[in-house]
């Protein structure tokens, strides 16, 4: 059995060689210690992030009715990002051993202080996590102004399709509008009808964020200076978040809806890890360990490392491929993907041929 992507085949091996190997590695990894928490790690990073936090403002407090400010926006977006990944992680279980302390935590994180759903965010990666890359399943390979799949491309009509055929170079400054697509979004999730957990106390806890943020922003500074703060800082919000999210899964395989690839398999061939040191880890949240994460979504952040090393030894030995690579070429590679996908837009009356002459 094989599955396709946009430029090779992978093979994929004997299902009951991997399902009967997967017990194994997973009591591995639990004998080496790797599943503990890690709540000393946790504390650390969160009271970083306070004093972070705790430093742009005060900047914010002595800069005045500067242009300078613009500067602390900008903190305050990658500040905004941390605590994103710490919501994540608790969305995981990472963080504390029961989940209700897990949620709480995560709750007031993302809505709290990052103003986004933490219900919203639950619902949505947790489908993910079950089906990556699985067409027709994985919410992120949904059309959202980028389209992930040719057929989604193909539809694409006017200002989309144009956009879609340059997707892949139009992604980084697309995603300066991430920021505020994701605050939007997970809101709005929160005023459908039907049950939603914590509805009441999500929508408080963004009421109260939203209120003191904009409040002190627009009390503080000039109108057009409050407009452009708060712009900055969503941009970098936005990029910093598509760029810590993108490389993990897009331009790896695409899986059929109906494919009954096992649970090792899934996991592996459809993430991709990226190299580097501490400063690559702390950067991305853990997220650089893209294919260890899938394997142990509860996994803490600080043992991915040697989890990788006992993952990446038993792919070696099951002969399943494991991707890894560096920073810059992870963001080659999914660019290279949008593009090939955004081909599908190609307008009907402009021939390959002709533009090809053309050029000469």
């Amino acid at each position: 059995m094989s599955i396709a992507t946009p430029t090779r085949s992978v093979r994929v091996a004997k299902p009951n060689d991997v399902v009967a190997s997967y017990a194994t590695l997973l009591k591995q990894v639990r004998k080496e210690g790797l599943m503990t928490r890690r709540r000393r790690f946790y504390i650390s990073v969160f009271a970083v992030l306070v004093l972070a936090m705790g430093a742009a403002w005060t900047g914010f407090a002595l800069l005045g009715d500067t242009w300078f400010q613009l500067l602390i926006a900008g903190a305050l977006g990658l500040v905004f990002t941390q605590v994103a990944f710490l919501a994540h992680e608790a969305s995981h279980r990472q963080i504390f051993k029961t989940r209700g302390a897990n949620d709480w935590s995560g709750r007031v994180l993302a809505a709290g202080v990052v103003g986004i759903s933490y219900q919203w965010w639950m619902n949505k990666h947790s489908r993910h996590h079950n089906e990556p890359n699985v067409k027709g399943k994985d919410p992120d390979l949904e059309i959202d102004t980028i389209s992930f799949i040719e057929e989604d491309a193909a539809k694409a009509k006017g200002l989309q399709a144009w956009i879609t055929r340059r997707q892949g170079y139009l992604f980084f400054p697309l995603l300066a509008f991430e920021g505020l697509n994701l605050h939007a979004k997970s809101i709005a999730t929160l005023f459908r009808p039907g049950g939603v957990s914590g509805r009441w106390v999500e929508l408080a806890l963004l009421a109260m964020r939203f209120g003191a943020y904009l409040g002190i922003l627009f009390w503080f500074l000039p109108i057009g200076m409050a407009f452009a703060f708060l712009g900055v800082q969503l941009a970098v919000f936005g990029i910093y978040m598509g760029a810590s999210f993108a490389p993990n899964h897009k331009g790896m395989p695409i899986i059929p809806e109906n494919s009954k690839l096992d649970f090792f398999q899934k996991q592996v061939l459809t993430s991709r890890n990226i190299r580097g040191g501490n400063f690559i880890n702390n950067a991305f949240g853990g997220l650089n360990f893209q294919i260890e994460h899938h394997l142990f979504p509860d996994m803490p952040r600080p043992h991915l490392r040697r989890a990788a090393v006992i993952v990446r030894e038993h792919c070696e030995r099951l002969k399943v491929p494991y991707h890894e690579v560096g920073v810059a070429a992870s963001y080659g590679a999914v660019v290279s993907y949008l593009n090939r996908v955004g081909l599908a837009a190609r307008d009907p009356f402009d021939c390959p041929m002709v533009n090809r002459y053309r050029r000469r």
